[in-house]
């Protein structure tokens, strides 16, 4: 498994921004302070990136958002904050306990209207989605070795004009040595390829430093 060391200098400029440019508000800290408090993993997306996405569901137009890997709810909260009040997100989220906490930190955050849980694995969710209204906007953060199952579905569930963003695709540089986690990395290649072949696809994918080390997103647009 891949180790994911942050630079002291990387965190405090990540700081900065966060102070200075992103301005979280009250309901945002509460689903982080409520993440440690439910002793979940600390590996939602860092607070300018929330606000980026945020911005690109707002940028895009979006009312109907797509996450795969909801945790605390930290950037369900985020983006169903970038949706009109009758925009619809639906959260795709493993475990019970998780979607628990995420209901809760929604619920505080006044967006619990705009967002829809689904409990189990996500794989088996999607499939409950054909047929529904399609999707303008996707966030895939969930089990790295089903990126290329997950960005297939977003796709599927989308339209022509959907953005998709793809988190976690540069994993420490385990993307050009992917021994280094056999678990994930395997999979994140097979999502980039994917992302660069796919002719239902135009994508790009930018590399990034901070709170979570060295890491970056990607982003697709469905044609």
């Amino acid at each position: 498994m891949i180790e994911h060391v942050a630079e002291p200098g990387w965190i405090d400029v990540e700081h900065y921004l966060t102070d200075v440019v992103v301005r979280p508000d009250p309901a945002h800290k509460r689903a982080l302070a409520s993440a440690v408090e439910a002793g979940m993993p600390q590996i939602e997306v860092a607070p300018n990136a929330g606000k980026l996405l945020k911005m690109l569901v707002q940028v895009s137009g979006a009312r109907h958002v797509l996450e795969i890997g909801t945790l605390a709810g930290f950037s369900s909260i985020w983006m169903a904050q970038g949706l009109p009040d009758d925009g619809r997100l639906v959260t795709c989220e493993y475990l019970q306990k998780h979607a628990d906490v995420a209901r809760a930190n929604v619920d505080a955050a006044g967006v619990g209207h705009k967002v829809d849980i689904r409990v189990g694995a996500a794989l088996d969710t999607l499939p409950t989605l054909v047929g529904e209204e399609s999707f303008d906007f996707v966030f895939i953060d969930a089990d790295k070795e089903n990126d290329p199952n997950y960005l297939d579905w977003a796709i599927r569930l989308g339209h022509p004009g959907t953005v998709i963003v793809i988190d976690n695709v540069i994993w420490d540089g385990s993307i050009l040595e992917p021994a280094r986690d056999e678990v994930n990395a395997p999979g994140i290649v097979k999502a980039l390829e994917m992302l660069g072949q796919d002719p239902r696809l135009d994508s790009t994918a930018i590399q990034t430093v901070g709170s979570k080390g060295w890491d970056g997103f990607a982003i697709a647009r469905v044609r």
